[in-house]
């Protein structure tokens, strides 16, 4: 997998597919996880915004979405942000701020997802994920069906 470190030092992403017409959502899911960028360490835990600052330098999230674009070799706005998502994880010595960001796409893009080696999967195949995804990943759900 492509080395975030630079972009994504002080922040994650969560990719998510739903259909315009089904809503049939699906969530891109790497081998690691359904986080793109650095893996989160066993301690890491969700907290809330109150009393936490994220980490001093957070990218924008739309530079995030286009340097993903890029990753995924796909046209400039086939990512977009959602705006109104806003989780926080505590890890040893900082706080990451997550994203969620939608394809605008009409059906999930399978190609570009098998070229990176991931898969886009529905919320009941990440059980097996760890605790602190799968609490994001709830977050994410409602955001989306709210949204």
């Amino acid at each position: 997998m492509r080395d975030f470190s630079t972009l994504l030092e002080a922040a994650r992403v969560i990719l998510y597919h739903k259909h315009p017409t089904s809503a049939m959502t699906r969530f891109f899911k790497l081998e690691q996880g359904v986080l793109v960028g650095r893996l989160l360490p066993q301690l890491a835990r969700v907290v809330t915004d109150e009393g936490v600052s994220p980490a001093a330098v957070v990218p924008h999230p739309g530079a995030i979405a286009a340097e993903l674009e890029q990753w995924l070799s796909m046209p400039a706005g086939s990512l977009e942000v959602d705006a109104d998502y806003a989780e926080l994880v505590e890890v040893p010595g900082a706080v990451v701020r997550i994203f969620l960001i939608r394809f605008t796409t009409i059906d999930p893009p399978f190609d570009a997802a098998a070229a990176v080696n991931a898969a886009f999967v529905p919320l009941t195949q990440t059980r097996g994920l760890p605790q602190v995804e799968l609490e994001l990943l709830r977050s994410a759900y409602v955001a989306i069906m709210e949204g």
